[in-house]
């Protein structure tokens, strides 16, 4: 939403850091989770939960099952130089942030309580994944469960080695885990915003420009080059319109208003008509 919100309005310097802050660390996420893709032991593995235990909300990044224990990874993508004095972390020269040794802490404490309460009790193994392959961390205890870039491949190697066989009760676990899940963060923290204030028009999917011309059965970006299917860009951006106005009803006339620069309300009602059912008849018509 976040992503979105930046294309089409100016964000505050504070608000623009935020979003630049999360799309970090989401992708340190994706980068880590395709590395733990490629363990070939019997092994389950979660990403991104958010689970709640004794009214307080933690979230992991990524959590993997195995036979006899339970393993959970915090993933941070910092970058730069960085370092460790009286268990405080400092970006060089003296900015100091918060220690994810902390959070890395409470989840586990959480986590554990949780699968007390579900009837498990594996051992859990907590630690701090820095996947960003230009980081430094100088003074670093070696009692700290840091793994830093150089170290990521040898471990999972590691992990593969882990002798593991599961069994019905792993996959309950798992299950019971992910219904668990929240799906709708409390901790969203977004700009005041609304329709009429949103810019319109179809975004470039590579470079985000609106500088968009439709050509035939295509849209081109006039700045970067990249073509898109025109149903495709109008397909897109409704599920941009539904992610930012979930309760707004989806119309011919609000998404040819939305997309903008396609002319023809036929072509926007065929691309819905054909990705989406029909309620209502004529202009009481939406379509969801």
């Amino acid at each position: 939403m976040l992503e979105y919100l930046n294309t089409r309005m100016s964000l505050s310097e504070k608000e623009k850091q935020h979003f630049f802050n999360l799309k970090k660390g989401y992708d340190g996420e994706k980068i880590f989770d395709a590395l733990t893709e490629k363990i070939q032991c019997e092994c389950l593995i979660l990403n991104d939960l958010l689970l709640k235990q004794n009214n307080t909300i933690f979230q992991i990044d990524s959590l993997i099952i195995f036979q006899e224990s339970i393993y959970i990874f915090e993933v941070k993508n910092y970058e730069g130089d960085y370092y460790y004095e009286s268990e405080r972390l400092y970006k060089a020269p003296n900015f100091e942030i918060n220690n994810p040794l902390i959070q890395l802490s409470r989840s586990e404490s959480l986590l554990r309580q949780l699968l007390q309460n579900l009837g498990f009790s594996l051992p859990i193994y907590a630690y701090v994944i820095f996947i960003n392959p230009e980081f430094t961390l100088y003074q670093t205890p070696l009692n700290k469960p840091f793994i830093f870039p150089t170290q990521i491949n040898r471990y999972l190697e590691k992990l593969n080695k882990i002798s593991s066989k599961l069994n019905e009760k792993h996959k309950v676990l798992a299950d019971q885990l992910i219904s668990l899940h929240i799906n709708d963060s409390p901790f969203k923290l977004l700009p005041s915003y609304d329709y009429d204030h949103l810019q319109k028009g179809i975004s470039c999917a590579t470079c985000s420009s609106f500088s968009i011309t439709i050509e035939g059965r295509k849209c081109v970006c006039k700045k970067c080059g990249h073509e898109e299917v025109v149903a495709t860009s109008v397909l897109r951006n409704v599920n941009e319109f539904k992610l930012l106005f979930p309760n707004q009803k989806i119309t011919t006339n609000i998404i040819h208003d939305w997309c903008k620069v396609v002319n023809s309300k036929k072509r926007i009602r065929r691309v819905l008509e054909k990705n989406f059912t029909i309620v209502g008849v004529h202009q009481w018509s939406y379509y969801e």
